[in-house]
């Protein structure tokens, strides 16, 4: 079965989870012309990605990461076909060398991160990270059997702290004003569904978030949303823990891709690659390199691979996937 042939089995068999930007993960990490044993799959979620891989590599064992549980257990049903060739571990990614090792893997072939959260897990009412069910509870949590809520850090955080998470991991310009008015209304009632802090940020923001150049961009709960789940769940600590993590553990003429949904991510990826593509970190103007640091990885991608329009046409939510890659040197 060619690889083509398998992403359009998973587009129709499971079309509650559609796998962002399928082509390219396939060709970047499960080309014909790579062998490939061992695979960690660090944010397995549903089971979409991992299924492409599997099916383009026969002979791959797949090791799948996940901090939801949910998730994890959905993943289990998608991937059956394959038998004990899965291993599924309730974990976050960042702590893959240690899973890895578990099964005895000292080194790895191939490593996806699909960053962020899923389609499933917004269109879950429950998991409260969608501002669209207003009698959601304010939760975001990744793991829910840890850590706090979004509605915790609401109710209990310094309006300077909510206004340094919605300006750094919202990009809100009006972060200030937004987290004084959090701090005035839950003196008489606390934050606990989505509909409470949407309410919020339509009467702080106006409706919609708007650029520095005036533009319309989109509605005002959807960056405080963004900022409080990231909050919530360490994404950003997570994601440059995870890479360094992935480096360490790829084996020579491996590969990475890590795909993010929104800049801050990206920024960090990208970076990340470039750092890591370096063949040396002195200053500018040292006559001589002292620093003796070669480079790590070989960049596969100038540019983040993002959707065509074709897939755009059957999966609108793709739209802000951006795909990096990178070779072990």
């Amino acid at each position: 079965m060619t690889q083509t042939m398998d992403i359009q089995e998973n587009r129709t068999t499971a079309p509650q989870h559609i796998p962002v930007l399928p082509e390219a993960v396939c060709s970047f990490l499960a080309p014909e012309s790579r062998t490939v044993r061992r695979i960690i799959d660090g944010t397995v979620g549903y089971g979409g990605h991992s299924s492409l891989l599997l099916k383009c590599k026969p002979e791959a064992e797949l090791l799948g990461l996940d901090r939801d549980e949910e998730a994890l257990a959905a993943a289990r049903e998608r991937l059956a076909f394959a038998g004990d060739r899965v291993h599924l571990m309730h974990s976050d990614y960042s702590r893959m060398a240690d899973r890895a090792a578990s099964l005895g893997w000292d080194k790895v072939d191939t490593i996806l991160l699909d960053i962020g959260v899923s389609s499933r897990q917004i269109d879950d009412a429950e998991r409260g990270f969608s501002f669209r069910f207003a009698e959601a509870p304010l939760d975001m949590r990744m793991d829910r059997s840890r850590g706090r809520t979004a509605a915790d850090l609401v109710n209990t955080q310094s309006e300077e702290d909510l206004a340094t998470i919605f300006r750094d991991y919202g990009e809100i310009r009006e972060a200030r004003r937004l987290a004084r008015r959090i701090v005035e209304l839950r003196q008489t009632k606390p934050f606990l569904t989505c509909g409470d802090l949407a309410s919020v940020c339509d009467d702080v923001l106006g409706g919609f978030h708007r650029s520095r150049g005036g533009r319309k961009g989109p509605p005002a709960p959807t960056l405080a949303f963004q900022a409080l789940r990231i909050a919530v769940n360490g994404e950003l600590d997570e994601l440059r823990e995870g890479l360094q993590t992935a480096v360490d553990l790829l084996a020579p003429g491996g590969r990475m891709a890590v795909i993010s949904f929104h800049s801050l991510e990206d920024r960090i990826v990208k970076n990340f690659i470039r750092e890591m593509a370096m063949n040396c970190k002195c200053p500018p103007g040292t006559p001589v390199c002292i620093c003796s640091w070669r480079a790590v990885l070989k960049p596969l991608t100038k540019k983040p691979v993002e959707a065509d329009e074709r897939e755009l046409a059957a999966n609108p939510r793709a739209a802000c996937a951006k795909l990096r890659a990178a070779e072990k040197l």
